[in-house]
């Protein structure tokens, strides 16, 4: 275990958040509080509609190679098995389109291992199977194309840049419709309290807004839109 409390990838804890938090108003708080480059690019998207995950990111970094290595997928298969239940197995491929990274047998190894979704600034496949299955993907696309000797992973668990978010393993990751945000480990506590509060916020503002106020009226009193 890192030295993240294991009540952070408590079953519990990541429910709570991912149940009670959303994308857009995470990267609000993040941007208050000067991180304002924590959204992944637009085209990391789920791979099948309303997927949603919150997890502790466990990184990887992944090159293209124009060879079969002698031990294809070796640290791939490394991170895999090291997968603990409350983590999001989170993939550098740098934009490399040639091949999917990713699929539906991974997707239920990584399930069965308590891991609870996967991001990547990459491609994916077997589609069908994932959505079937509701594991959470979320994939800058999709081919059938398999990664063996097209991609392979050159580290894990250290920092990583992602749909250009340094991520760090151990971070918080919240991926849903609108895409997928990185909450550092070390203001994750003021974070997330503060994004439940806007979210308790936006509550009542939504109530007065339904009722017709002035929506400058309402930005004036609460600084909330």
């Amino acid at each position: 275990m890192t030295t993240i409390a294991a009540a952070k990838y408590s079953t519990d804890y990541l429910d709570h958040i991912a149940d009670g938090l959303y994308s857009s108003v995470l990267s609000d708080i993040l941007d208050d509080a000067g991180h304002r480059h924590q959204v992944m690019a637009p085209d990391v998207r789920p791979l099948y509609p309303g997927a949603r995950l919150a997890g502790r990111a466990a990184t990887m970094l992944v090159v293209a190679v124009s060879e079969l290595p002698k031990q294809p997928y070796e640290l791939l298969m490394d991170l895999l098995d090291d997968i603990r239940p409350g983590e999001v197995v989170v993939a550098g491929v740098q934009g490399h389109v040639g091949a999917a990274l990713w699929g539906e047998l991974l997707s239920t190894h990584t399930r069965a291992r308590g891991g609870r979704g996967a991001v990547m600034d990459g491609l994916s496949r077997d589609s069908w199977g994932i959505a079937d299955m509701k594991f959470p993907v979320f994939a800058a696309g999709a081919s059938p194309a398999d990664s063996k000797g097209r991609l392979e992973v050159v580290a894990i668990r250290q920092p990583t840049p992602v749909g250009g978010v340094a991520v760090a393993n151990g971070d918080l990751v919240l991926a849903d419709d609108d895409g997928v945000v990185v909450v550092p480990a070390g203001i994750e506590d003021e974070v997330v309290g503060q994004a439940f509060e806007k979210v308790a916020g936006e509550n009542t503002i939504r109530s007065i807004l339904h009722d017709g106020a002035s929506i400058r009226k309402v930005f004036a009193e609460h600084g909330i839109l």
